[in-house]
């Protein structure tokens, strides 16, 4: 029985050790958070990583936890609406997807899935990786050092495996944008409509509802890299307070739950490698590839590389041959994700108010019936254009 040891128990971690183990395989994650990371935003299930979805029988379950939105309002600072997209309708279409799923809910979901198959090791994370000739010794910063046939990192954009496997060569190339996330009391204002808000500066904030009876803020600003995302979380909340004094909206109501909330704080890239393998190991998800949460297509490449990986790992004798057949699988799908539309982030974030006059009358030529169509399919995320495999393997194989 091949071993396989996965960094990472958010989405792509837990896909990928699903079907490892219906494949046959000995499957262990492990997870730098003390516990299951219950938090995190909306994300979207579409294309391929909804027909993934489908494969593990989790559509249905995924369709349960749905958080609600009908789509989103773009408003002015007197919450009038200057335009409106509704959800999608189909696997792929719309801003907000027609199966959007808090991140948390969706790892609750993968993970039990997997719980009483795959040893599942929190608080803990790799701290070095030596390949020798019958597999990889890897050592942690707690645990005792252990020999895996196989690892893979999917421990996110800022994975601390992901140099031990490529050293240098991967880029986490800046979007220039920060984002910082909370959840925050509900509302009357509130309702089951996302709302989006433009200030002077390159600033935005969005509410979003969950199915928690809570509601999703965000703020964001355009800015050159200064490593924000490093500061301490006291820091980062004086940052926003500094950076969004002034600005109206419910921009006040988000500042106010600051310090009552818990924050997560990043800088908005991608990732780009030469290569998503060395030796016995290899990168997944937003580790090796990361498309940025503008894209709307994390979450399919995670559940579709998952899905990629380890049916070619079942179905060939050699970790190397099955390594280059999902990068050579994978590769084309995710470079069209990471193709943003022209101008992206920052048309969305004018830094001028006669920028976001121009904006917002490009929004609402865009929200004209025969309009959206055409830009839904111009701008919608290209979720499905990838031809996803079946595996069948052969006991040999596993």
């Amino acid at each position: 029985m091949t071993t396989v040891l996965i960094s990472g128990a958010s989405i792509a971690g837990p896909a990928l050790a699903y079907w490892l183990h219906r494949y046959g395989f000995e499957v262990t994650v492990v997870e730098r958070a003390p516990e299951l990371r219950s938090g995190g935003q909306n994300v979207d299930v579409r294309g391929a990583g909804r027909e993934v979805a489908r494969r593990m029988g989790l559509e249905d379950a995924i369709r349960a936890a749905t958080t609600g939105e009908a789509g989103v309002r773009f408003v002015e600072a007197d919450d009038r609406t200057i335009a409106a997209f509704a959800a999608g309708t189909s696997d792929s279409d719309g801003p907000t997807a027609e199966l959007e799923i808090l991140r948390g809910d969706l790892a609750r979901l993968l993970v039990d899935r997997t719980a009483d198959r795959v040893g599942y090791v929190f608080g803990d994370h790799i701290t070095g990786l030596d390949e020798v000739d019958t597999g990889v010794h890897v050592s942690f910063a707690h645990g005792a050092p252990r020999t895996f046939d196989l690892v893979v990192a999917a421990d996110g954009i800022r994975s601390s495996t992901r140099p031990l496997v490529l050293g240098d060569e991967a880029e986490v190339a800046s979007l220039h944008m920060y984002t910082a996330y909370l959840t925050i009391p509900r509302t009357d204002s509130d309702s089951a409509w996302a709302r989006w808000f433009n200030a002077p500066g390159g600033r935005t904030s969005t509410l979003r509802p969950d199915n928690v009876g809570t509601t999703r803020a965000t703020l964001s600003f355009m800015s050159e890299p200064r490593g924000y995302e490093r500061w301490d979380a006291a820091g980062q909340r004086d940052l926003l307070r500094h950076r969004f004094a002034g600005v109206g909206w419910e921009v006040p109501r988000i500042l106010a739950a600051l310090d009552h909330h818990e924050l997560y704080f990043e800088a908005l890239a991608q990732v780009k490698s030469p290569r998503w393998s060395a030796g016995r190991t290899a990168v997944l998800g937003d580790a090796a590839y990361c498309a940025s949460p503008i894209s709307g297509m994390g979450t399919s490449l995670a559940l579709t590389g998952a899905y990629v990986l380890a049916g070619e790992l079942a179905t060939r004798l050699d970790h190397r041959e099955a390594f280059a057949a999902y990068e050579s699988i994978m590769r084309p799908y995710v470079e069209q994700a990471q193709e943003l539309p022209p101008g992206t982030p920052r048309l969305a974030n004018p830094r001028t108010r006669a920028g976001i006059a121009g904006f917002n009358t490009l929004l609402r030529v865009a929200s004209r019936p025969l309009v959206q169509k055409l830009a839904g399919k111009v701008f919608s995320p290209k979720a499905e254009r990838i031809e996803l495999p079946i595996y069948d393997p052969s006991p040999a194989a596993v």
